[in-house]
């Protein structure tokens, strides 16, 4: 079962993989700032390649490999818990660029039993839990 979409806020916040806070990763310390914050959740996803304000592309590749690699922090939550969750990141984040966005939000939940899609161990149900092809967040 999926529960009714609700509003909520997306943050993420683009930063480079060596910054820092406290000779600390900076992403480190966004992501436990918002567990403190009691946010609903947060993530850091590594990118391949991208530039950001210093206009110098950072990469992957074998050729050109760069140990600063571009990193999105993204929290998710209502927006009143973001919107006040976001001054602690103005003393964190200096050049790294934060963007907030509306978002309809939705959660599974699932059966009693926990396991795989009908409660029963992972891959051992035959039935379709998602007849009709709607996927859940």
């Amino acid at each position: 079962m999926t529960s009714p979409a609700h509003r909520a806020l997306r943050l993420t916040v683009y930063a480079g993989e060596n910054d820092t806070w406290h000779h600390k990763p900076l992403y480190s310390e966004i992501v436990h700032r918002a567990h403190a914050a009691g946010l609903a959740g947060a993530s850091v996803f590594r990118g391949i390649e991208g530039f950001g304000a210093s206009s110098r592309i950072h990469t992957s590749r074998l050729l050109s490999l760069s140990e600063d690699l571009p990193v999105a922090v993204i929290v998710v939550d209502t927006e009143e818990r973001v919107r006040a969750f976001l001054p602690q990141l103005d003393e964190l984040t200096g050049e790294a660029l934060e963007a907030c966005e509306a978002v309809p939000l939705r959660t599974a939940s699932r059966p009693a039993g926990g396991g795989g899609p009908a409660g029963g161990a992972p891959g051992t149900d035959t039935a379709d839990p998602d007849p009709e092809g709607k996927k859940s967040l």
